[in-house]
């Protein structure tokens, strides 16, 4: 997702500084015009406005907060965009930081996936500042087309999570549609004809059921990486005293899609513990099971 929401930048004619940890991963930018910096310490130097988006949590604090940190090239006027999922707590420790420099920071978590960051079609919540948003709103519409500002800082945070909580009922829903779909003996192209078209149309079945009868479970979006965000959103409904069973069931299921090997899988691979729950393997040929 990363490079191609640089991409969008650089094609737009921004002036682009980039660190990858692996440098490989950034050879496409850089054949394209961008600069590489050999720290995020030396990116902040170069830069006015600083995008992040990593993996963990853990991540973004090093990033930030450690050695070669950004943080410590932070000056008046700057402007820290953090992009990754992380905890909203995480996102109030950096913009303390930071405003303590002189400088501003936005959590501003993103949906849509692989396919929305190829098409700068993503959706982004901002959480921060409204006044630091509008500043650098003109970089965020190189990058989605739905930006909305949530609130103080963490708000952009608390609002990612209640999609990925949306999306895990959601993806539960579409995987088990298509194990009963196909154990009925139905064609399962011609069924997804019918519900795309009415109350159950949604992103997932449009773009993530037909990869699921591919049996393609190549990532737009990590199951590990989505692990990590439902059990933060679990976290934060404990804190908040709030009891969420149906999504602790839907984690407990992602990390039996882990322990089958596919942490590094796209999130569509749910259908892979679902499978071996009912000793099933869907796939486009319908069955004759139903009598």
């Amino acid at each position: 997702m990363g490079t191609a929401m640089a991409g969008h930048l650089l094609a737009q004619g921004h002036a682009l500084t980039i660190f990858s940890r692996t440098r490989s991963k950034a050879e496409e930018l850089l054949q394209r015009g961008a600069r590489w910096a050999d720290s995020p310490a030396r990116v902040a130097d170069e830069s006015d406005a600083v995008f992040t988006m990593v993996g963990f949590p853990r991540d973004v604090s090093d990033v930030y907060l450690g050695e070669s940190g950004l943080v410590h090239q932070a000056r008046t006027g700057m402007v820290f965009v953090d992009m990754t999922t992380a905890p909203p707590s995480l996102a109030g420790t950096i913009a303390e930081t930071v405003t303590a420099r002189g400088a501003h920071f936005l959590d501003a978590p993103v949906s849509g996936g692989d396919t929305g960051a190829r098409n700068a079609s993503l959706s982004i919540m901002v959480g921060g500042e409204a006044r630091v948003m509008e500043m650098v709103r003109p970089l965020f519409e190189c990058l989605g087309r739905t930006i909305v500002h949530q609130g103080e800082t963490g708000a952009g945070q608390h609002a990612k999570l209640c999609n990925q909580i949306t999306i895990a009922g959601t993806m539960i829903g579409v995987c088990e549609s298509l194990l009963y779909g196909y154990r009925a003996g139905l064609d399962l192209e011609t069924m997804l004809q019918s519900i795309r078209g009415g109350a159950a149309a949604c992103w997932t079945l449009d773009n993530l059921a037909p990869r699921i009868l591919a049996r393609n479970f190549a990532p737009g979006f990590f199951v590990e990486h989505f692990v990590k965000d439902m059990g933060m959103a679990l976290e934060e409904s404990r804190r908040m005293g709030l009891v969420l069973p149906g999504l602790a069931l839907i984690h407990q299921l992602y990390l039996a899609v882990q322990a089958h090997g596919h942490g590094r899988s796209g999130t569509h691979a749910l259908m892979v513990a679902l499978e071996e729950l009912s000793n099933v393997r869907v796939s486009a040929t319908p069955a004759k099971f139903y009598q």
